[in-house]
């Protein structure tokens, strides 16, 4: 078997290399007659997602040595989306992505490694890893780490943004006391795992595992289970079977590996992040695909599922009734069959689920919602395209026309919330805050939540330039493009402007004549970049637009 590991331990040449191959401890008889195989893990302390990734290390360090192959494991940077929300730490973490695909792609072919398993869990380490392997065009399997157990107080399920973050919005309004306060804090997130609802760190691991490039079961599987620790045993094994077999990245993201992918978002009801790293990751990948493909596959696409944050359940409940071969037995009528990196089709893996609840996993004849959790809107304030949630927002908002209150940064319409500045009716406005003009595109989860926290979910609208968390609900429209700072339309809108949103309709218009809108966009002038030096300045001369997955141009 020809293998790209040859050409760092093959001939005379390489005395060197074979050299220092060896002087990692690895056997003489290895080198040349088995794969070397990367694994490139996000493992660190602080995520929660991430913290149990040395466990899991160990599980594919075994299956790689059991298949066949040597493990070789190296290190992938990553950051909490929490923990940096809502402050100037959030400009990095879709930076980071494209970060996380170099790094990935630099050591994998400097060292010539013929296999790849990506050990990863949350936000955008997810996508950045799916970025290289499509790079990379290797055989490739990932390893999602898995969600967190629901946190419990006074016999309630908790989560991470529906008892963290909104919270704060009922203490503020006097709902809840400082001693409630400080235990919602300390029983919200009660362990490892990535957080409990549909959030963007789960919805990618449902796409991923969808789309063929996780074994089945992997998404749901939670991070504290043995069950996730087979999965890690089972994909090192099978890594090493891809390779013999020749089984590349490509064959397996083929363009109707993506359509599957964004079908089990939308009948998830997935976070609107992934429009972002789908588009970044099909580019990589040589497939088409725009904005246009999401909205036409969530017409198309019932929402099976009610899943936090929109929803009722969460992510073990999804697990317990029977994960992703569940969902894709209920979508199977409209599931492409392709082969997967098991081995198996997604009609197999479809066929030998069971479906254990279907209240949790509905059929499609009996869908929570008739289209899919995603709608992508146009109009004179989003010429490229805006991006909304739908299936987390009340049917009351729907169709929604309000007053604009404008803010030029996160910080300024977080204040205005809290402290009941923001009344019903109110459209807030926040701008400059897209990939180049964030730079980096903040989640606006701290906003959303107050505005749920405050009790205005039901009667204030929030549009931005930037993105929101998978864990955002309420009628919050992002991804607007082009972006303000682009000389997009937001960068026009006053306080007082009448703003119409018509999610039915996909419309997303600002109420005055096209020759208003001229004339005020003649007069913007942008404000000084929110950085100097480092990272985000190469970055935002760099970055694509929104509607193009916010990639790095070359």
């Amino acid at each position: 078997m020809t293998m790209r590991s040859d050409a760092i331990t093959k001939g005379v040449e390489r005395v060197p290399h074979r050299a220092l191959l060896l002087a990692t401890g690895i056997s003489k008889k290895d080198m040349g007659k088995k794969p070397l195989i990367a694994v490139a893990t996000s493992f660190n302390d602080i995520i929660p997602g991430h913290i149990g990734m040395r466990d899991l290390e160990r599980f594919i360090e075994r299956g790689v040595c059991a298949g066949g192959g040597v493990p070789f494991f190296f290190g992938i940077p990553g950051i909490c989306d929490g923990i940096a929300m809502g402050h100037p730490g959030m400009r990095y973490p879709l930076a980071l992505r494209e970060l996380i695909a170099d790094s990935v792609e630099c050591f994998v072919n400097a060292h010539s490694l013929d296999g790849l398993v990506c050990l990863t869990n949350c936000d955008k380490i997810t996508p950045g890893m799916l970025m290289a392997a499509s790079r990379l065009n290797i055989p490739t399997i990932v390893v999602t780490a898995g969600p967190m157990l629901s946190g419990h107080y006074k016999g309630k399920r908790l989560s991470l943004v529906g008892d963290a973050f909104e919270v704060v919005g009922r203490f503020k309004r006097g709902e809840i006391t400082e001693s409630e306060l400080g235990c919602f804090e300390a029983e919200a997130c009660p362990g490892a795992g990535s957080c409990q609802g549909l959030y963007t760190a789960n919805t990618m691991a449902c796409i991923t595992e969808a789309m063929g490039m996780s074994l089945p079961g992997c998404a749901t599987a939670l991070a504290v289970s043995a069950k996730k620790r087979r999965i890690a045993q089972e994909s090192g094994e099978k890594i090493v079977d891809l390779v013999k077999k020749n089984v590349n990245a490509r064959d397996i993201m083929v363009k109707k590996a993506f359509e599957n992918g964004i079908k089990v978002d939308m009948a998830l009801g997935g976070s609107s992040n992934t429009v972002l790293h789908l588009l970044a990751i099909a580019r990589e990948a040589g497939v088409s695909l725009s904005l246009k493909d999401f909205d036409r596959i969530s017409k198309d696409t019932p929402h099976i599922t009610s899943l936090l944050p929109g929803g009722e359940y969460f992510m073990e409940d999804v697990d317990y009734a029977g994960g992703i071969p569940a969902v894709l037995k209920s979508l199977k009528s409209k599931i492409h069959n392709l082969k997967t990196t098991s081995g198996l089709t997604t009609h197999r893996i479809a066929d030998q689920a069971v479906i254990s609840d279907e209240d949790v996993i509905r059929q499609q004849e009996n869908a929570y919602h008739a289209e899919g959790g995603i709608a992508i809107l146009f109009g004179n304030l989003a010429l490229r395209g805006a991006v909304v949630k739908q299936s987390a927002v009340s049917a009351k908002m729907m169709k929604f026309s309000g007053r604009a209150r404008v803010f030029e940064c996160e910080e300024d319409a977080q204040k205005a919330i809290l402290s009941g500045k923001i009344k019903s009716g109110d459209c807030v406005v926040i701008r400059y805050e897209g990939p180049r003009g964030g730079p980096g595109m903040r989640e606006m989860l701290a906003p959303t939540a107050a505005i749920v926290g405050m009790g205005l979910a039901d009667s204030v609208a929030l549009i931005t330039d930037g993105r929101f968390s998978g864990g955002t609900r309420g009628c919050c429209i992002g991804h607007i493009s082009p972006e303000a700072v682009e000389g997009g339309a937001i960068a026009a809108v006053k306080n007082g402007d009448t703003i119409l949103i018509d999610l039915p309709r996909r419309k997303l218009e600002l109420r005055i004549s096209q020759n208003e809108l001229k004339s005020r966009l003649k007069k913007v002038k942008n404000p000084k970049p929110n950085v100097s030096s480092g990272y985000l300045v190469r970055y935002s001369k760099m970055v694509s637009s929104a509607d193009e997955g916010a990639v790095l141009k070359s």
